[in-house]
């Protein structure tokens, strides 16, 4: 039997997820239901007998994140191909599906998700098994969740006639409906949500979408042709790649081909898309609440509380969602937590930056944390890793003061070198420096700026 080759995709934003959730640190990246993120869990779900090493398909941007959460955990990716812009799960997975077709003509994949829960690993299993044996027989299976409410959130997808051992075809998909009509689809008993996981032959999806989306396997074939290796990963080429039609594997294929093919499971599953979701899967205390982080609470009853910065004091609430980051607090009911989007939308139009970055940003180097920040000055603690260093360029409209606090520096400015222990400072005058961790520790450094412009880091 062909070996299943998991297939992680990590291409969303999880904006309906802000504060904590943003562009350059996105929900799957966040450990927002345990201690490890849920790329992480994810990662951790494929270590089965039978299976090969993931393969992570995410943002170029989130290289860095992506490969650093997997050394943690000790999984060691196949491959990381990076997305120079998202397209959608349809152009992603066929990457994957044409980069392992050329290893194994003959391979499964197992597509999922890196940012949903899923309490039980056991039941995920035993329904994967069953779909391996559809998926040998060249059907596109997907695995679909019974409803537990109605849900306006999730695509639906109507059971279609017996397939045996637990299995259907499929009838039609639906999108998202409204309220009355999910809870028409509840009532029949016949609808499942759709949990966007799926298991097929890579050949299989590459000749059916080859047949409906041409031109988005001739784009995939020419990003992986003209892309480049870049340390532990490969870039997909970025005219290629942003050429393909930006549309998920539902719409593209699973709607429109006669191959679909269904394996429910009851398998603790959330794509925890917003807050409310996120409270309906997470531990709770005896008052229906979700505590996490640094709060206090009094009279309070089921909801969420969580901050990850200042202290939250909640008194007498009810069914709110109360979620606290260093520079931005959400406050609303649970019934109003799809509209967080519409939150995104007017930070977008102040052409705000809350929703793209957190104050703490990774970098190749290490870590850089906005502390304040003013008209005509700005202070940033930054964290060199042992080894790295960083790049001011000449061209800027600021004076800088670097002061270390913890660690050995060496600065370097045109042809002079100095080095600078704790409780030493430098002053940026004109020209490029550059700033190195010298020593055996991690190096901390208060960088003071005054001026209007930010400088760029190499």
């Amino acid at each position: 039997m062909s070996c299943i080759y998991p297939v992680i995709l990590s291409g969303g934003v999880g904006s309906r997820l802000w504060p904590l959730s943003r562009t350059l640190l996105p929900k799957q990246l966040l450990p927002l239901v345990g201690e490890q993120s849920l790329i992480q869990e994810t990662a951790l779900r494929t270590i089965e007998p039978g299976f090969e090493k993931p393969s992570i398909i995410c943002h170029a941007s989130h290289r860095l994140l992506v490969i650093e959460q997997m050394r943690a955990i000790v999984v060691e990716p196949q491959n990381v191909f990076l997305e120079p812009v998202g397209r959608n799960t349809a152009p992603a997975t066929a990457v994957a599906a044409l980069a392992i077709a050329e290893k194994d003509p003959e391979a499964l994949l197992l597509v999922m998700p890196a940012d949903h829960v899923i309490r039980d690993r056991e039941a995920l299993h035993k329904a994967i098994n069953i779909a391996q044996d559809l998926a040998q027989r060249g059907h596109l299976v997907t695995f679909r969740i019974r409803p537990s409410g109605v849900e306006t959130g999730y695509g639906y997808i109507e059971r279609g006639p017996a397939l045996g051992n637990e299995a259907f075809g499929v009838a039609r998909f639906v999108e998202k409906p409204d309220t009355d009509t999910a809870r028409r689809y509840l009532e029949t008993g016949a609808y499942y949500w759709n949990s966007g996981m799926f298991l097929f032959r890579a050949a299989t999806y590459l000749s059916e979408l080859e047949r409906l989306e041409p031109d988005i396997v001739a784009h995939c074939r020419n990003a992986l042709r003209n892309g480049t290796t870049e340390a532990d990963c490969f870039l997909l080429e970025p005219a290629s790649f942003e050429s393909c039609k930006s549309i998920s594997i539902d719409y593209a294929v699973m709607e429109r081909t006669d191959k679909a093919a269904l394996v429910p499971v009851e398998m603790g599953w959330s794509d925890v898309g917003s807050w409310a979701a996120l409270w309906d899967t997470s531990p709770k205390d005896s008052d229906g609440n979700v505590l996490m982080g640094n709060v206090l609470y009094h009279g309070a009853r089921n909801s969420y509380l969580r901050s990850d910065g200042p202290l939250v004091a909640a008194l007498g609430v009810e069914n709110l969602i109360i979620v606290a980051s260093p520079d931005a607090v959400l406050v609303g009911p649970k019934s109003a937590a799809q509209d967080v989007k519409k939150i995104i939308e007017q930070l977008e139009h102040r052409s705000s930056d809350l929703q793209i970055s957190h104050r703490k940003v990774r970098h190749p180097w290490g870590w850089s944390e906005q502390i304040n920040q003013d008209v005509n000055f700005q202070v940033n603690r930054m964290t060199l890793n042992v080894g790295t260093a960083l790049s001011v360029p000449p061209a800027r409209q600021w004076v800088g003061h670097w002061v270390v606090v913890a660690g050995a520096a060496r600065i370097t400015s045109d042809d002079k070198i100095l080095h600078l222990k704790e409780n030493e400072s430098y002053v940026l005058s004109s020209g490029e420096h550059r700033l190195e961790n010298s020593g055996s520790l991690p190096l901390c450094v208060i960088e003071v700026r005054i001026g209007s412009a930010s400088p760029s880091r190499a």
